[in-house]
């Protein structure tokens, strides 16, 4: 067998992962679908309902072949709207927007300056030849203004996450000035923050109260809090463009289902009319989790450190046995091996009650 030697040390270490097809009846707390979306019935009608109003129901060909459909350009022209950016392209999904984003944008003789807890595909993105990329201490902005300060790159730029996927944490606010003074452009992916935080639930940009600018770049999926699937970018009409021009996950792959861009729509519009509620739903379970468990989060993770990979799985399984479905996260994904909840509105407070008290008790 050509890896059993690899598979043999994965499953010593207790890194060995599978597929499963878990039971229905388990409460989901280990998923990305924070609003409950991909539950929602009168969405998914409404997306099928629409797209039987076309003569064509698949992409059928790259964004600049002809797989770019007026239902494309209304999504994108929406979520322009919804989050005050002049342009906006939609991809299949938002490791291939990271992708996108830094195998363009960062060019011979610029830099990169990434977290060092930034998103695995962007990671990846940043080992492609010719990127010069320094990592800087997890939202350590003093650190970071260094790295800017002794740069002699042509163009630099920061990547960030809004709210960052394992720790749970947002970034910090000092990173939009720093990348104003030091004329950076900024890259900030709100896969876990984008229906999350803000006023209307639009992420970081509104959270903070920021002033789009030509250097701000906004990365947002589909896939979690919008119940779909695929990512948008957001950026100026200039950067845009290069984007179209450049970005080969854009060039070369398939556009976006038209099916999940209907629904993704259909979700933002949900959001949108629903912001309020919403955001007091989530303020509610970021209690009880701050009650129950003593932690206190800025968006929907709830990370348990736990530091044993063993002991991560025997966790998440008794967990399972009792009707709970959580995520077992272990080395060398994160620093050391925790236990990820989503308090997530796809369950009911009173189950994330009882599931926060389970794990207390495995504590």
């Amino acid at each position: 067998m050509f890896y059993s030697k690899e598979l043999a040390a994965l499953k010593r270490s207790k890194r060995y992962r599978k597929r499963e097809i878990l039971s229905e009846n388990l409460h989901d707390f280990a998923s990305n679908d924070y609003l409950g979306l991909a539950h929602n019935r009168s969405l998914h009608q409404e997306a099928s309902a629409r797209l039987q109003k076309e003569t064509v129901f698949a992409s059928k060909a790259s964004m600049l072949v002809n797989g770019y459909h007026q239902i494309h350009k209304d999504f994108e022209d929406a979520l322009c709207q919804a989050n005050g950016f002049e342009a906006g392209i939609v991809l299949g999904s938002g490791f291939n927007a990271n992708i996108a984003l830094i195998e363009a944008l960062v060019r011979k003789g610029d830099r990169l300056f990434m977290d060092e807890l930034y998103h695995a595909s962007g990671i990846l993105a940043s080992r492609l030849e010719d990127i010069e990329v320094t990592f800087f201490r997890h939202n350590d902005m003093q650190h970071l203004e260094e790295l800017l300060k002794s740069s002699d790159a042509k163009r630099d730029i920061i990547a960030v996450e809004g709210i960052y996927s394992m720790d749970g944490d947002l970034c910090s606010k000092d990173v939009f000035a720093l990348a104003e003074r030091f004329s950076a452009l900024l890259i900030v992916d709100e896969a876990h923050s984008s229906g999350i935080v803000g006023e209307k639930l639009m992420g970081v940009y509104e959270y903070y109260g920021i002033d789009i600018k030509e250097n701000h770049i906004k990365m947002g999926t589909l896939g979690k809090a919008y119940g779909s699937f695929g990512a948008f970018i957001l950026a100026s009409e200039h950067i845009v463009d290069y984007l179209i021009n450049r970005a080969k996950p854009v060039i070369y792959a398939t556009s976006l289902s038209l099916y999940d861009t209907l629904v993704a729509h259909r979700s933002l519009e949900y959001i949108l009319a629903n912001a309020t509620l919403l955001r007091e739903e989530i303020h509610h379970r970021q209690k009880i989790v701050a009650r129950e468990l003593g932690i206190d989060i800025d968006g929907l993770i709830v990370p348990v450190v736990i530091g044993d990979n063993k002991r991560v799985m025997e966790i998440k399984e008794r967990l399972q046995e009792s009707g709970y479905l959580l995520g077992g996260i272990r080395q060398p994904t994160v620093p050391r091996a925790i236990i990820r909840l989503i308090a997530r509105l796809g369950e009911s407070r009173e189950e994330l009650v009882c599931v926060t008290k389970a794990l207390a008790g495995l504590l």
